[in-house]
């Protein structure tokens, strides 16, 4: 196996669904604190979701409250409540192209815009005969993460 060509820098979002944003919300933000910061609704998603965050600046950590538009249609958002978690990557493309040459499934859709404007795509929660390796059960994003988020984590790492 080739040198990793890019490097996961930390958490950049994790997801949880259910059948109402409500009762998510009383726990989120009204208990805990957090703010929202926007909201994504998307038919083709089949989601309503409502962006939290917590932190601050580059470590800032968003938390997606998930609920379907329609609960008989897929994907179902709420019927895993720990939806996904996302990763800041320093380099999407190179990570795809290495991991996919690796084993690694990833789910339909390929790179597009996420709900928070950075570029996005999914590694599948299981993986198949072409592609053995997959989340066991999880779905994971793996997000771009602007310079900033990048440089930041560099120094922290040193």
């Amino acid at each position: 196996m080739s040198q990793r060509p890019f490097k996961i820098l930390g958490i950049q979002q994790i997801a949880i669904g259910g059948p109402s944003k409500d009762k998510l919300k009383t726990l989120w933000v009204d208990m805990l604190g957090l703010e929202v910061t926007g909201n994504f609704v998307s038919e083709r998603e089949n989601v309503d979701e409502d962006i939290c965050a917590m932190g601050a600046g580059p470590f800032k950590v968003e938390v997606d409250l998930m609920q379907p538009l329609d609960p008989e249609k897929k994907p179902a958002v709420h019927t895993t409540p720990l939806n996904h978690v996302g990763l800041w990557v320093d380099d999407l493309p190179k990570a795809v192209e290495w991991l996919s040459a690796n084993g690694v499934r990833f789910a339909p859709g390929g790179i597009r815009r996420g709900a928070a404007g950075y570029d996005i795509t999914f590694l599948h929660p299981k993986g198949n005969e072409e592609f053995p390796i997959g989340g066991e059960g999880v779905l994971v994003e793996l997000v771009q993460a602007p310079a900033e988020v990048v440089e930041a984590f560099a120094r922290i790492a040193g």
